[in-house]
């Protein structure tokens, strides 16, 4: 019963090298999407002039 929560992945020798670019992918993904609507203006932005 206890195997599972025990096996957390703790013992893994590159374990540094696994959690240090997830989580920089994560922080990375909260950065855009808290800037989604200033990076959607850049992509596509909103020209009065051409929805005449």
């Amino acid at each position: 019963m206890f195997e599972l929560p025990l096996h957390a992945g703790s013992g893994h020798p590159n374990l540094f090298w696994i959690l240090v670019p997830s989580f920089l992918t994560f922080l990375a993904g909260l950065g855009l999407g808290a800037r989604s609507e200033r990076v959607l203006e850049v992509l596509r932005p909103n020209d009065a002039s051409s929805s005449e």
